[in-house]
């Protein structure tokens, strides 16, 4: 064998074994970002303060507005064991607590944090995080009520309520068009009506509603409207809907954090959860 044959012979060695040694060994995943929450821990309002920015003193509302609304408090795992008795001393009537997330997470509290407000004697509701990234609306509506999304005609159980907001584990509109979004939101509403005989409130901020469903203004009609926004105000309102149901109003309350206004007497969120 020649001198040159035997280096063309070794290049041509070293190439192969580069090249199977290439394609055995996986090519390295890019790491997860560190600020990317862990899928099942959202929470309502979790978006607001990253996206809408500011938040209110709970003290600097109105008399008028402490007069003629009523007080309640949102809750999530991330509350843990709640203090109801103190929240019931404090003036608060009413709370939602999160039951569930996409179509595999369950609030592992919600059993305490949902039975406790009704025997404290709070009205109570549960909600749902949407996240219409990961399975289809209608479905999501049925795990919301074979896990906690219920309703029932006592005067002391709440509609169930749908979080929609700025998606917190990727893209703000969970990469759905605007018409995308809004068949998606038609699809759990028109189930959770099917399975519970009540409209589903929509939980939402007025940005991201009007980023993510173009402000469409269809579903104003029957479904009551929850509104975020951390001020001394609830400011302008999604297209279709002339006043607000429920307001949440700020994320620093005592004892909870998240604090929200029913647009009404206590007599008449009584009339609301008998429907």
């Amino acid at each position: 064998m020649s001198l040159q044959r035997g280096r063309t012979r070794l290049a041509f060695t070293g190439a192969l074994t580069g090249l199977l040694l290439s394609a055995s060994v996986p090519a390295a995943l890019p790491a997860p970002d560190p600020d990317t929450p862990r899928r099942g821990t959202a929470y309502m309002g979790m978006g607001v303060l990253a996206h809408d920015g500011g938040d209110s003193d709970p003290d600097a509302l109105s008399p008028v507005t402490r007069a003629s609304q009523t007080e309640g408090v949102d809750v999530s795992s991330y509350q843990g064991e709640v203090d109801w008795p103190t929240l019931w001393g404090s003036g608060v009537k009413w709370a939602y607590t999160k039951a569930t997330e996409g179509t595999s997470y369950r609030n592992p509290y919600f059993t305490g944090q949902y039975n406790g407000p009704y025997t404290t004697g709070l009205i109570r509701g549960s909600y749902h995080f949407a996240t219409p990234d990961t399975s289809g609306g209608a479905a999501q509506a049925d795990y919301f009520v074979a896990h906690g999304g219920g309703w029932s005609k006592d005067a002391k159980t709440l509609p169930g309520a749908l979080d929609m907001e700025w998606n917190p584990y990727g893209d703000s509109c969970y990469g759905k068009s605007a018409s995308a979004m809004v068949g998606w939101i038609r699809d759990f509403l028109n189930r959770y009506k099917e399975r519970t005989g009540r409209d589903a409130v929509i939980y939402t901020a007025t940005n991201w509603w009007q980023q993510c469903t173009g402000d469409y203004g269809g579903f104003a009609a029957n479904n009551p409207l929850w509104i975020a926004r951390y001020a001394s105000s609830a400011g302008p309102l999604p297209s279709g809907w002339s006043s607000y149901t429920m307001w949440q109003y700020t994320s620093t309350g005592k004892t909870v954090g998240d604090r929200d206004r029913f647009n009404g007497a206590q007599d008449q969120l009584r009339s609301f959860a008998t429907g």
